[in-house]
C-alpha cells in the first residue's frame, strides 16, 4: 500500500530576490516554437522563471522526448537563446520535469526525479543568470523520509523565516518531509506533512515570497477516490485555514486531507483534481482545478478567498481528456493562473475538436469574465500552459506544449511561446515569399507564399539557439554563445 502525502523541505541562507519590474516592448507579439520537443507535467513548479537581474531573461525547463532533463534560458533583449542537458536520458516520463528556483545572488537551482523516485536530483548554476556552466549533480539523501518516491519537486523562498528556501514535494510510498539545509550542501531529517494511508494526494503549492506557502490539494487520484479541493497555509509555525485560524502546529503533524480547508465537494459536480493556486494582491489564495461530471465531460474552476469565504464558480466546459490513454481519463488540457495577476488565467480547452490555448480575465473576482483565444485556429493540439513566475510583462508571459500526446511515456510534443519580435518577408525565388510572422495579437505561424496563394503553417524556431552538451556543460566550466540581434530572431525552418 503507498502511503502518501505532500514533503516540506527548507534549505538554508538565501533571501528573496527584488521584485521584478514590468517591461514592455514595441515590438508586435508572435509565436514561436520554444523548443522542437519537450513536455511536463503540471505538479513540478515553477517551470519558468523570469528573473530581472543584469539581463532579463526567461528560464524554462522540461523533459525531452529521449528523456533528457533540459533547461533553457531566452533574454529578451537579445533575443538569444541556450539550451543545456543537464542529465541525460534520464527516463521518458514528462512527470520528471525540472522545477527551477533563481537564488537572490542571480544562480539558478535546478531540482528533478523520475516518477517514482527513488532519488532526487539538483544542480546549481556556477554564475549568475548563466545557465552554460553549473556544479555536479547533488542528491538528497536516499535515507530520508521523503526525499524518494513519487517526488514533484517545488522550490520557493521565505525570507521572513531564518532566510530560507522552502522545498516542497509530493511523496509517494515515503512519509513527506520538511528539512533545512546549508545552501543544498546538507540536509536535515523530513518531517510528513499531510498523509492519507494507502492513497497519494495531489498538491499544488504558492508562495507570498515573505511568510506564508499556500497548498492546494486532494485526498487521492481522482480515479481512485471521489476527490473533493483542499486548502492549508505554512505560516509561522503552523498550518492555518484561509482566514488565518490553526490546523495544526508542526509539532502535530502530519493532517489528513480531509482536516484541510474544503473548498468544493466532490457532490457538487463530480470528482476534481487541483490545478494551480496563487495569492492575489490582497494576499488572498486563489485556486483553479478541474471536475469531471464524466471521463469525457471536464469543467474548470475558479475559486477564491474574498477575506471572508471562498467563492467557487464553473468556469467553462474543457472537453474530454488530452491522453489517449485509457488509464489516464482525467488529463485535461491544464489551467494555470498568472501568479503575478491571478485575475488572469491561460487554459486549454476542445475547440472544434482541438487543444487551444486560451486567455481568460476577469475585473471582478471571477464574477464575470472576458476570454480570447492565443492559438487558434491551431494545426494542432495545445496544451498544459504556465506563465512563468515573475514575468509581467506579455512577451513569453505564456509557454505551452503543442503536438500530440498518447501518454505521459509517449509524448510527441514541443513547447511555443509569444515573444515580441519583428514581421520579416523576404523572396526566396522569383514570385515566392516568405512572411516569418503575420496577423495581429495571437499571430498565425508564418506561412509561405507561393504562387497561386499561401501554404499552410510552416514550422518556426528561435534562430538564435545555443544547445550546450551535457558533456560540455560537465567538463567546461566556461562554454560560450554568440548574442544575436532581436530583428534575427526568427526563422523559418523547411
Amino acid at each position: 500500500m503507498l502511503a502518501s502525502a505532500a514533503v516540506l523541505l527548507l534549505a538554508g541562507l538565501l533571501t528573496r530576490a527584488a521584485a521584478p519590474k514590468a517591461r514592455t516592448g514595441t515590438l508586435p507579439l508572435r509565436e514561436r516554437q520554444f523548443s522542437s520537443g519537450g513536455a511536463w507535467s503540471w505538479f513540478g513548479d515553477p517551470r519558468a522563471v523570469y528573473h530581472e537581474g543584469k539581463y532579463h531573461r526567461t528560464y524554462t525547463g522540461w523533459v525531452a522526448p529521449d528523456g533528457s532533463i533540459q533547461v533553457a534560458s531566452y533574454d529578451h533583449d537579445s533575443g538569444r537563446q541556450v539550451i543545456v542537458t543537464l542529465k541525460a536520458r534520464l527516463q521518458v516520463d514528462d512527470h520528471d520535469n525540472p522545477s527551477i528556483l533563481v537564488r537572490p545572488d542571480g544562480r539558478l537551482m535546478v531540482f528533478w526525479s523520475t516518477h517514482a523516485g527513488p532519488t532526487m536530483w539538483y544542480r546549481r548554476s556556477l554564475r549568475p543568470e548563466d545557465i552554460t556552466a553549473w556544479e555536479p549533480e547533488h542528491t538528497f539523501p536516499t535515507n530520508t523520509p521523503g526525499a524518494e518516491g513519487y517526488t514533484y519537486p517545488n522550490p520557493m523562498q521565505l525570507p521572513a523565516e531564518g532566510n530560507r528556501i522552502y522545498l516542497f514535494w509530493r511523496g509517494g510510498n515515503f512519509n513527506p518531509s520538511l528539512s533545512t539545509s546549508d545552501d543544498g550542501d546538507t540536509w536535515s531529517a523530513a518531517r510528513t506533512v499531510i498523509d492519507n494511508p494507502g492513497q497519494r494526494p495531489y498538491v499544488k503549492y504558492a508562495s507570498n515570497g515573505r511568510d506564508t506557502i499556500g497548498m492546494a490539494f486532494t485526498e487521492s487520484h481522482p480515479r481512485n477516490l471521489q476527490t473533493s479541493i483542499y486548502y492549508a497555509a505554512y505560516r509561522a509555525g503552523a498550518l492555518r485555514r484561509a482566514d488565518g485560524s490553526v490546523i495544526s502546529t508542526m509539532a502535530n503533524l502530519p493532517i489528513a486531507p480531509t482536516e484541510g480547508e474544503k473548498v468544493y465537494d466532490h457532490t457538487t459536480n463530480g470528482r476534481a483534481w487541483v490545478h494551480d493556486v496563487a495569492f492575489d494582491q490582497s494576499g488572498h489564495p486563489v485556486i483553479v482545478y478541474a471536475t469531471f461530471p464524466t471521463d469525457t465531460d471536464h469543467r474548470y474552476r475558479y475559486a477564491r478567498w474574498d477575506g471572508t469565504r471562498w467563492i467557487d464558480r464553473e468556469l467553462v466546459r474543457a472537453g474530454r481528456s488530452m491522453s489517449v490513454d485509457p488509464a489516464e481519463p482525467n488529463y485535461s488540457g491544464g489551467i494555470t493562473l498568472d501568479h503575478e495577476d491571478p485575475s488572469i488565467v491561460y487554459l486549454s480547452r476542445q475547440v472544434n475538436g482541438l487543444f487551444e490555448v486560451q486567455v481568460w480575465t476577469t475585473p471582478n473576482g471571477g464574477a464575470t469574465w472576458s476570454s480570447r483565444p492565443l492559438t487558434s485556429p491551431s494545426a494542432g493540439n495545445n496544451y498544459r500552459p504556465v506563465s512563468p513566475r515573475g514575468q509581467r510583462g506579455d512577451s513569453m508571459n505564456v509557454v505551452w506544449m503543442h503536438g500530440t500526446y498518447p501518454s505521459y511515456t509517449s509524448f510527441h510534443t514541443g513547447l511555443r511561446t509569444q515573444v515580441r519580435a519583428r514581421d520579416i518577408v523576404r523572396a526566396w525565388a522569383p514570385r515566392r515569399l516568405e512572411v516569418l510572422a503575420k496577423g495581429g495579437q495571437t499571430a498565425l505561424l508564418p506561412q509561405k507564399y507561393l504562387a497561386g496563394g499561401w501554404s499552410g503553417p510552416v514550422s518556426l524556431d528561435f534562430k538564435t539557439t545555443t544547445v550546450v552538451s551535457t558533456a560540455k556543460v560537465m567538463a567546461d566550466p566556461n562554454p560560450r554563445s554568440t548574442p544575436i540581434p532581436v530583428s534575427e530572431q526568427a526563422r523559418a525552418a523547411d
